[in-house]
């Protein structure tokens, strides 16, 4: 069954319909709001809303794509967390480990040692300068630098204008850039390290 098929059919209230379009998008929604949030834990529950809302606001879909439509849903309920964070700050977030599920994908069997180290400091590296971006700006560059956006479809789902998203990924590039020459001594393994301005 398409995908048109079943969005209409779980606006028509059929769970079952819903529950293959969320096993359909589980894992980029999951991404998408641990790029942004930076914590695991956070993320599943970013999704877990998001998927809730979907559901529930479902009916107000009116066609194009809905994998946009859905981004749009996670990155308003990511907002709404980073907004209650502020509000109610927490301790600092989870280090990454070799235990931590999360970052299984910087494990490879044809790595040793010392590569797969410094593939975990290099994401560290990234982690730590992602956290330090403004939330609009790190939202733009997730969506568009790591899940591959194009500036106009970043544009819809946030609901900013295009010179507003251009304008976002901009400065969060070359604040990234800044920040990992900055860490560069501390955080950044020496295979990585920026020896000039250029990335």
């Amino acid at each position: 069954m398409n995908e048109e098929s079943l969005i209409q059919q779980a606006q028509r209230g059929d769970v079952v319909a819903f529950n293959r379009l969320v096993v359909q998008y589980q894992e980029l929604v999951f991404n998408v709001a641990y790029r942004i949030m930076g914590d695991p834990a956070a993320a599943e529950d970013v999704a877990q809303e998001t998927f809730i809302t979907a559901y529930q606001s479902l009916r107000t879909f009116r066609g194009g794509s809905f994998k946009s439509w859905l981004m749009r849903v996670a990155t308003n309920r990511c907002y709404d967390e980073l907004r209650r964070r502020k509000r109610r700050p927490q301790s600092s977030l989870d280090e990454m480990t070799d235990e931590n599920e999360s970052y299984a994908f910087l494990r490879s069997p044809a790595d040793g040692p010392e590569a797969h180290r410094q593939r975990v400091e290099l994401a560290q590296a990234i982690e730590h300068c992602l956290k330090a971006l403004p939330d609009d700006q790190r939202i733009a560059t997730v969506l568009g630098d790591v899940e591959g956006y194009d500036y106009q479809e970043i544009a819809t789902i946030t609901r900013v204008s295009l010179g507003t998203v251009k304008s976002r990924i901009s400065r969060a590039r070359a604040k990234l850039r800044d920040c990992l020459q900055a860490v560069g001594g501390e955080l950044l393994p020496a295979a990585y390290r920026l020896e000039s301005s250029e990335m």
